[in-house]
């Protein structure tokens, strides 16, 4: 059955200050070799891309974007993706079974494991565990400094693989500062495409697979391929967003830039064979997959400061930051490669888009959806059946 969290009206604040960022601190084939051809980026409108499997993905791979998504430093990892999810589930990496404290699970894969903190995390919590993170996410991965593009990355915390389309960067700038990552022995990188078939020699007694909304371009194969590489009784966890904003008493107007520039990005993702899923739909899909015991929770991130309650602001403050920061990098390759729009129309069309999501008077929010299933004991029925 179906739980809605966070299904309480959230109250509006005051609307006098604008900006968000004087209300928040600052929040800290098999496998291919790694050859020379690899490391080379592509480098367009002033960003660079995955060089491997060129085009496949339209998000960037470099510092500015590893800085959105790890924001760690010498003395606290605090990768601002990451973190929000962890404020949103309350202190736990997930809500699956094995996500418990006192659970043992041999087996884990991460699936669009970001910046791998989330692996690092896991494993730490749980050294019984082998915890791999085989990641398309179009994401950088970056390990505290250590930047592992993710497009299939593999972690594993007795041994954490990780595979992705880019080669991990080394090294990391935090203002004058290098610092180098130190990477565990227990830790190694691939670069490979979890779009292509998976051949692990065993199966994971728990899949975790977080913002991979327009990475795959068939949920129902991926889904099928989760569900094959989980031992019977193990779980798979999706997290995932609903791209459209939504406000419950309608002060966002569909005239919006807001508006306007997801209906851009999902025609742009369309064109390019990368749907948005209906992420409501995906509830469905894993019964239909065979998984069994399917909960779906439906979380909400505020689009900015505007709750007055101060859970629900601290939230949309946070959210506020990762969203502002990821605009371009989302939207520029989907709008000069496919619309056909120059940098600069783009960065002119952004001033606006940037004001509505800042705008307080827009009570605003995006529906974040955890969806768990588990695969069925051998003998027992699968939902599909």
């Amino acid at each position: 059955m179906s739980e809605v969290i966070h299904e309480v009206s959230i109250v509006p604040g005051d609307e006098e200050s604008e900006h968000d960022g004087s209300d928040l601190e600052s929040i800290a084939s098999s496998s291919t070799s790694i050859t020379a051809s690899i490391l080379d980026y592509r480098i367009e409108n002033g960003r660079t891309y995955h060089r491997y499997k060129d085009g496949k993905y339209i998000f960037p791979n470099d510092a500015r974007e590893s800085d959105r998504l790890d924001h760690s430093s010498p003395l606290e990892r605090a990768d601002q993706q990451h973190e929000i999810f962890i404020y949103t589930l309350d202190g736990k990496l997930g809500l699956a079974p094995p996500c418990k404290p006192d659970s043992k699970v041999s087996r884990v894969l991460d699936v669009g494991t970001g910046t791998g903190v989330w692996a690092v995390d896991f494993g730490d919590l749980h050294p019984e565990a082998e915890v791999s993170l085989r990641c398309f996410s179009l994401v950088a991965l970056s390990l505290f400094g250590v930047t592992i593009r993710v497009s299939n990355i593999l972690f594993l915390c007795i041994q954490i693989l990780g595979i992705d389309l880019s080669a991990p960067q080394q090294e990391f700038f935090i203002g004058a500062d290098l610092y180098a990552l130190s990477v565990p022995p227990n830790v190694r990188f691939e670069i490979d495409d979890i779009e292509e078939e998976w051949t692990y020699s065993e199966p994971f007694n728990y899949i975790h697979s977080r913002f991979m909304n327009a990475s795959i371009e068939n949920w129902e194969e991926y889904l099928k391929k989760c569900y094959d590489n989980i031992a019977p009784g193990g779980y798979l966890e999706l997290l995932e967003n609903q791209v459209d904003p939504v406000s419950d008493d309608g002060t966002l107007p569909k005239e919006s830039s807001i508006h306007k520039y997801i209906n851009l990005i999902r025609s742009g993702s369309k064109k390019m064979g990368r749907l948005f899923v209906d992420v409501s739909t995906l509830e469905s899909l894993l019964v239909k997959a065979g998984f069994v015991d399917v909960e779906l929770r439906i979380f909400k991130w505020p689009m900015n400061g505007w709750p007055k309650d101060e859970k629900y602001k601290k939230l949309g403050l946070w959210c506020h930051e990762n969203f502002s920061s990821a605009l371009e990098a989302v939207c520029m390759a989907l709008l000069t490669r496919v619309h056909g729009w120059t940098r600069d129309e783009v960065d002119i069309f952004l001033i606006d888009v940037r004001k509505d999501l800042k705008n307080r008077s827009f009570h605003a929010y995006f529906p974040i959806y955890s969806v768990v299933g588990r695969k069925p004991e051998k003998g027992e029925a699968a939902a599909s059946d």
